[in-house]
């Protein structure tokens, strides 16, 4: 009984936080085809120490550089707009199978969506602008296919797809942060992160709230799969925001290339950095405990059964 005392308590409280969240996103709507305009400037556009190749000691010309600069941010943003598109139409889900109207969850994920739109609209203008050569591996026929299989699944395990959400946040939050506070980032391009990340910090905030709701309710499988799947998924997903066959526009070997930079120290360090970022999520809200992490977590954000990094 205090057991559920307690959960009742902690669902108040929860309710409360969310109540902000739906204040803050009508306090500061920001339409990106008004406020976040422009266009890249000539040339590099991401400094040479934030390129993926940066510790390979490739010598790339300035003009391969500067393509290799475009074709990387052009491939994180149309990831970015897929993970959207799958995080919109789970929150969708919900809402078709959701029991009232009236509990601030439900207004809070109307919010997501709207801001997910904008997100996704500045982002297919974006990568229109840069103009990239690359072949995009996630938009062929059998890629399509695996992933009309595969979310059906998905969106029917809801601690499962918070889960996911979380890692869809962190990854580009880590990665727009680093470009955003570089001087040498292109302008724009830092605009861009800059406005981000400042949306994402309520999404984050939102999917730290309810995943312990979520995976309080949630059935074996679903469990399963945030205990068993969901870090090696976040892994591929920062590993992808780079797909292989962006190397092959300045004349690398696509894949003998991504895997030495997935490989390199730094990206490891990065990808557990970002996967840290998701898992301390998990345990501050309880649905992982100290001590108990886990196996497949503490492979991929390189940490002890405590989640302290080695």
């Amino acid at each position: 009984m205090a057991t559920r005392e307690t959960f009742r308590t902690d669902r108040a409280a929860r309710t409360k936080r969310i109540e902000r969240l739906n204040t803050a996103s009508v306090r500061r709507v920001i339409e990106p085809d008004v406020e976040v305009t422009g266009d890249f400037g000539p040339g590099q556009i991401v400094p040479d120490e934030l390129l993926s190749t940066a510790r390979l000691g490739l010598r790339l010309t300035p003009e391969q550089r500067a393509r290799l600069s475009r074709e990387e941010v052009a491939s994180m943003l149309r990831l970015g707009i897929t993970l959207e598109a799958v995080l919109m139409a789970g929150f969708a889900f919900r809402l078709a199978l959701a029991p009232g109207v009236t509990d601030p969850r439900f207004t809070y994920a109307l919010h997501e969506i709207g801001e997910e739109t904008r997100h996704s609209r500045l982002f297919a203008r974006a990568v229109g602008q840069l103009e990239p050569r690359q072949h995009n591996p996630i938009d062929d026929r059998i890629a399509r296919r695996i992933r009309g299989r595969v979310l059906p699944h998905l969106l029917r395990r809801p601690a499962f797809l918070d889960t996911l959400v979380l890692g869809g946040e962190e990854v580009p939050d880590l990665l727009q942060k680093l470009m955003a506070e570089h001087p040498e980032t292109d302008d724009y391009l830092r605009r861009i992160s800059v406005y981000h990340r400042q949306e994402e910090a309520r999404h984050l905030a939102y999917a730290r709230t309810t995943v312990a709701e979520h995976y309080r309710a949630a059935g074996r499988s679903d469990r399963l799969a945030v205990r068993w799947l969901a870090p090696g998924a976040i892994a591929l997903f920062f590993d992808m925001m780079v797909q292989p066959l962006v190397y092959r526009t300045v004349g690398l070997p696509a894949f003998k290339t991504w895997k030495a930079v997935r490989r390199d120290p730094r990206r490891t360090e990065l990808r557990r950095q970002a996967c840290r970022a998701v898992l301390k999520a998990l345990l501050d809200s309880g649905v992982f405990r100290p001590g108990k992490v886990p196996y497949a977590w503490r492979r991929v954000c390189g940490v002890d059964a405590a989640g302290r990094p080695l």
